[in-house]
């Protein structure tokens, strides 16, 4: 249970973000270094059970730094206790079902043992194991973009597709099949990133458009899964972060540098600061927010004008 506020005297009533009783599916978490894992960790302090979707071909690796206590560390809780998954699904978010995975996949040694990888078949195994309606949370922490790399001018379209389908519209898919599982006052939350609305050098292969995509279909995702199953449908857009995933980027130590010397609060963006702010997006204290975008960059896209370099020197007039 998430305290949210301090003590104030001696009489004072506690408002703690709780999800006791609570059932979270997080898709994207393939290690113990990225925003996924951190959510996963807050939603579990909070009370709640968590399942996680990983990609196949971190799945191994995963799972075996899990079992040899190699990331004990990272998930034991500041105040006693540690997180433990209640189950690891194989996710691959790139195909919606079964029959979109081409042969030469579905028999790479890292998914021929895996059965039904896609979406729909994260969808059956969680009818399997709990039945239905089995989930109060779903966090979309999926983004993937082979040509990440590379400026959008030099971008093909293969890759801007590939970017904005695993990235984007594995958002919809997502809620399309897991939403019948999900219970009343459930919540769905994604992740975004600034590059959405702004431009980020660097932040190529079609990147900042599934971000885009992201963030405007959330907002039509809230209007139709608020009035078909009463779910709420909210973003958070972080700060750059030196996760795994990220460093692929080539430019995120730059990039982290440069929003921290430009920042109303300079230090850089922590993950358990995003964590927090998902575990009460989709708690019920946050009943009333829903097709919202919540910025947890430090204030950096409130800035119109650089302040100081990356380094943090000042800027020359």
């Amino acid at each position: 249970m998430l305290d949210t506020c301090p003590a104030y005297g001696s009489h004072r009533s506690v408002l703690s973000i709780d999800l006791s009783g609570k059932r979270a599916l997080v898709a994207g978490v393939a290690d113990d270094g990225g925003f996924g894992f951190a959510i996963a960790k807050a939603l579990a302090q909070a009370g709640a059970s968590v399942c996680v979707g990983t990609w196949p071909p971190a799945l191994g690796i995963f799972t075996t730094l899990l079992r040899r206590g190699k990331l004990l560390a990272s998930l034991a809780f500041p105040e006693g206790g540690q997180l433990s998954f209640e189950r690891i699904y194989p996710l691959d978010a790139e195909f919606d079902q079964a029959d979109d995975i081409p042969p030469e996949v579905a028999q790479n040694k890292r998914y021929r043992d895996l059965g039904d990888v896609s979406i729909d078949g994260l969808a059956s195994r969680l009818r399997a194991d709990f039945d239905s309606p089995c989930l109060d949370v779903i966090i979309h922490s999926l983004a993937n973009g082979p040509e990440v790399k590379r400026d959008l001018l030099d971008t093909s379209r293969k890759g801007y597709l590939s970017a904005v389908g695993t990235s984007a519209y594995s958002q919809v898919s997502l809620l399309q099949r897991l939403g019948p599982l999900v219970r009343p006052g459930g919540s769905f939350l994604s992740l975004s990133y600034l590059a959405a609305e702004r431009v980020v050098p660097g932040y190529g292969g079609g990147m900042s458009s599934a971000k885009a995509a992201l963030e405007n279909d959330a907002r039509v995702l809230a209007w139709e899964a608020g009035r078909r199953w009463g779910i709420r449908v909210n973003v958070i857009s972080a700060g750059p972060f030196a996760s795994r995933a990220a460093s692929a980027i080539g430019t995120i130590r730059t990039m982290i540098d440069y929003t921290s010397a430009n920042s109303p609060l300079a230090e850089p963006l922590a993950a358990h600061e995003v964590g927090s702010v998902a575990a009460f997006l989709v708690s019920p204290l946050a009943s009333g927010i829903t097709a919202s975008v919540v910025y947890v960059d430090k204030g950096y896209h409130s800035m119109g004008v650089a302040v100081e370099k990356a380094m943090g020197q000042p800027q020359q007039p």
